[in-house]
């Protein structure tokens, strides 16, 4: 295995340690499983986002109408793309971050009724234009099937943290242009399932919708590190995006965790019986009062029984 060439930067680390920190924000404070609702609407601004890069021109509201199996006016194509990454990305955690042949599948979902063989590597040679002038020219397509196998020899065995191997795969995959079409696109959905493989908080993080914000400053970070012939430059931006996007979701300044964010969370450990004592091991920031009303709330709400009295109390789940 040949290992991608990338220097790890102050920035790189500043972010590092920014983006660890709140993640354990995320998992202290029970929303690493979001709500429904919060879920459906990230799914719908990460399709549109990263489709948008790409020259879709289907609206938020078209792609929650097409979520939903309603019929919307707009190009067969554009639709097709949705449809097609809708298809993907309800079944991200199908997808095995260190397989090819996952890896490969996913493009074939992904691009169906798009191009010709989806989930093939291209089998001619492609260069990548702006303005009338030649930007990247990708290694030739005999190399193609060789250097994969090298990216993902590097994420199975190399040791480097996922933070910033999830950053090199996008970049490497970008450079490699193992597609005729659908690179793009293919590199930020399998960030996505690197990520989301460690930490499952980012299947619900649509870090495309800082990226399509300004999409000039993505292409030309990737046009710079083509020139320096390394990643680093692209690890620092794409670390960037996400810790942009984990600020969206902690909302730190604003957040107000209700006893239905906590009671969510906690149902969701799948825990058979429980005292107010193993509640508050889990929510460690709050007080008895309000572990109590938040245990009331629950049995009203039918999540669960109590049994027993005073230190002897425990709480069962409800059979519903």
């Amino acid at each position: 295995m040949q290992k991608p060439p990338y220097e790890i930067t102050y920035d790189i680390l500043k972010l590092i340690t920014s983006i660890s920190e709140k993640i354990g924000a995320i998992n202290a404070n029970y929303i690493n499983k979001p709500s429904p609702t919060l879920r459906k609407q990230n799914r719908i601004k990460t399709i549109h986002s990263s489709l948008k890069i790409e020259g879709n021109t289907l609206s938020e509201a078209k792609i929650k109408a097409l979520l939903e199996n309603k019929k919307v006016i707009g190009p067969k194509k554009d639709v097709e793309e949705v449809l097609n990454a809708i298809a993907v990305y309800d079944s991200l955690e199908h997808y095995k971050p260190n397989s090819e042949v996952s890896f490969l599948k996913a493009h074939n979902i992904l691009m169906k009724g798009l191009v010709n063989k989806p989930g093939t590597y291209r089998n001619e040679s492609v260069g990548i234009a702006k303005n009338n002038t030649v930007e990247h020219i990708a290694p030739p397509f005999e190399n193609v099937p060789f250097l994969m196998k090298n990216l993902f020899d590097y994420l199975k065995n190399d040791d480097e943290i996922t933070l910033i191997k999830c950053c090199v795969f996008h970049y490497e995959l970008e450079f490699i242009h193992p597609f005729i079409d659908g690179n793009g696109r293919m590199g930020r959905l399998w960030q996505t399932i690197i990520l989301m493989d460690k930490y499952p908080v980012f299947a619900y993080l649509p870090f495309e919708t800082s990226i399509s914000k300004n999409q000039e400053s993505y292409y030309n970070v990737l046009g710079a590190c083509d020139k320096l012939g390394n990643s680093t430059k692209f690890i620092e931006y794409m670390l960037g995006i996400i810790n942009t996007s984990i600020d969206t979701l902690l909302d730190f300044n604003n957040k107000i965790f209700s006893n239905e964010d906590r009671l969510r969370h906690f149902l969701s450990l799948d825990k058979k019986a429980f005292s107010r004592k193993d509640y508050m091991n889990v929510f460690k920031d709050i007080s008895s009062a309000t572990a109590s009303r938040d245990l009331k709330k629950g049995i009203e709400m039918n999540h669960f029984k109590k049994t027993g009295e005073k230190n002897k109390t425990m709480y069962l789940p409800s059979e519903k």
